[in-house]
């Protein structure tokens, strides 16, 4: 399996997933925050989201003064939006697999999942809005909300990712939305 360039104490990689169903991916992208293998210190979240922030406010510089809140998708994107949360004093809000009556709804896809939908709440024209998940592999999910976003009125700022899949075209499909990309480490997975 294929390994990445770690970026300070971060890290991950590409593993076999077992007892796959049709539409799921064959591999995962496990990483040092998912604590599938060591337990994660609190530290590390705190530094990884420092690191999070640092790399958007030097890959997007502007617009970040207005951001209203941070959106994480389940459940991997936690994690992430969390620590970068913190690091950034913004709040957050998670996009879940549960369709609520709650105002503001935005629906998307999750095209490689057993539950392909998604929703997002509370979300108003005008907000802007930074999305979080820790993985990107085809950038089709993160394609989605953003179309989604829009549609509301609302105005999606950039995507940020703990570990980019270089080989599946996601950095130019958003690129070709107008959401800059940025990932704290990058990996050649299987494709």
């Amino acid at each position: 399996m294929p390994e990445i360039t770690a970026v300070s104490s971060f890290s991950a990689r590409i593993v076999e997933r077992l007892s796959v169903g049709a539409t799921s991916r064959r591999e995962r992208v496990i990483h040092s925050l998912d604590g599938l293998e060591t337990p994660v210190h609190p530290g590390t979240l705190a530094h990884t989201g420092a690191d999070l922030w640092h790399l958007l406010q030097k890959q997007v510089p502007d617009g970040l003064d207005s951001v209203d809140f941070l959106l994480g998708l389940d459940a991997g994107g936690i994690l992430p939006t969390v620590s970068l949360a913190g690091a950034a004093h913004l709040p957050y809000k998670i996009a879940w697999k549960l369709h609520l009556p709650l105002d503001g709804a935005v629906r998307f896809s999750e095209p490689h999942a057993m539950r392909t939908d998604v929703f997002a709440y509370g979300i108003a024209p005008g907000q802007r809005i930074v999305i979080v998940d820790d993985e990107i592999t085809t950038g089709r999910t993160l394609a989605d909300l953003t179309r989604r976003l829009h549609e509301a009125g609302a105005v999606p700022l950039a995507a940020v990712c703990l570990v980019e899949d270089t080989t599946r075209g996601a950095r130019d499909l958003l690129t070709d939305l107008g959401l800059p990309l940025v990932s704290l480490t990058t990996i050649e997975g299987a494709a």
